[in-house]
């Protein structure tokens, strides 16, 4: 294990791609034996000898993760061919209906400021931009409100986005539990480390281990393309740490602890989902009740299960078992920002629970809204409509200034 051992065979795919220069080979040999001593991955008096395969037992291998990528690809197609065969048909059927956008009339000079400089223009770049234009600021104004809610996101591709994660995490639950309700370790977590790393992998945590990590980074490369939600940031940050902590797990046979992270996460995660197309379909009761569903398992799992059993499981109990190493923290490093995010999130929750009963059910974690603009921007709906609708029936509109102009 120390400088100048072979590349483990574990991990040599993942890090030593053919070169044909001797000097870059030994170099990436030397960074490779160094990043990976067994030291630093394992406990003391063991290595990668001990995961090789022998008597028909199995053990996980660093080269699997390649599959990762066409399942990758394999869940972006399929996707796509889902949101236009199953999720538009259930929109339609539970009666999403969209919005009417007022289209701005084309002004190249307001057009070039939205696109290059602001979509909120300062007062004093109003200013000028009314000089330059010759309208007045409520109509600049008005161009700008509706310029940006043109590039909002439509309700049938948010309801599309949340009915193929509803599926997805519905899927992944029921498989997982299917995979774990038969392992020792499901009921007593410390079973978890009997015989830690020399764990034999079984087929069933093999796919289920390829399938999750698939879907994270198929949703990693997808991010850019969704709605844009209030915490990108974050969920960037869940999808790398999630992705990491899979692959480290399954490299370092963390195998068990990681189905377990896996199963826990995807048991609230659908019922958000739904709650968020019943919203998107206005079904509000529905949604309130699926929400406090949600609510109740989210904290229940995320900050009672999660840090009080599983992360008790991996931070405590190994030092009885073995003296602390490098991949223990590593792995609990990776734990301990997954239970921050789940904090950060708890805390939206919790507000939007306090408040629902009064207001429509909207998930924080979600889509930008400019709320105070959308209301303009119907009231301005409907006062076009109001004034076309006179002009058809070759009637004065007489009481145009009564709408109101919020």
């Amino acid at each position: 294990g120390g400088i100048g051992a072979p590349i483990p065979p574990c991990v040599l795919s993942l890090t030593s791609p053919p070169l044909s220069c001797p000097v870059w080979c030994s170099m990436l040999q030397e960074l490779s034996d160094w990043v990976w001593q067994e030291r630093l991955w394992f406990p003391e008096g063991l290595g990668w000898a001990d995961l090789e395969d022998r008597d028909g037992r199995v053990y996980a291998k660093g080269q699997d993760l390649w599959v990762v990528l066409p399942i990758a690809l394999a869940f972006i197609i399929i996707r796509q061919i889902f949101e236009r065969t199953v999720a538009l048909p259930l929109a339609s059927l539970l009666g999403v209906k969209e919005t009417v956008r007022l289209q701005v009339s084309p002004n190249p000079t307001l057009e070039s400021f939205y696109c290059n400089t602001s979509k909120n223009p300062t007062q004093s770049a109003m200013e000028r931009l009314c000089k330059q234009t010759d309208l007045s600021e409520r109509q600049v104004q008005r161009w700008f409100r509706r310029r940006r809610n043109q590039d909002r996101p439509s309700l049938i591709k948010k309801f599309k986005e949340a009915s193929w994660r509803f599926t997805f995490y519905l899927l992944a639950f029921f498989a997982g539990l299917a995979t774990l309700i038969d392992k020792p370790w499901f009921y007593d977590l410390k079973e978890m480390w009997e015989g830690f790393p020399v764990l034999s992998l079984l087929p069933s945590q093999y796919w289920y281990y390829m399938i999750e990590l698939g879907f994270y980074v198929a949703l990693l490369f997808s991010v850019a393309f969704d709605v844009k939600r209030k915490d990108f940031n974050e969920q960037i940050i869940h999808h790398l740490a999630t992705i990491v902590l899979l692959c480290f797990s399954w490299c370092m046979n963390y195998i068990r602890a990681g189905t377990l992270v896996m199963l826990l996460h995807d048991s609230s995660d659908y019922f958000l989902e739904s709650a968020k197309m019943f919203n998107y379909a206005g079904w509000r009761t529905t949604c309130n009740c699926i929400f406090i569903v949600f609510a109740s398992i989210f904290i229940f799992t995320r900050l009672v299960i999660f840090p009080f059993k599983i992360i008790y499981c991996t931070w405590v109990y190994p030092v009885t078992i073995y003296k602390p190493f490098f991949g223990y923290y590593f792995l609990n490093g990776l734990m301990f920002v997954l239970q921050l995010l789940h904090i950060f999130w708890a805390i939206l929750i919790v507000r939007m629970a306090v408040r629902f009963l009064t207001t429509n059910v909207y998930d924080e974690r979600s889509d930008k809204e400019e709320t105070d603009e959308s209301e303009e921007e119907e009231n301005d709906v409907k006062k076009e409509k109001k004034k076309n609708g006179a002009l058809q029936n070759g009637h004065a509109a007489h009481n145009n200034n009564h709408c109101n102009s919020k």
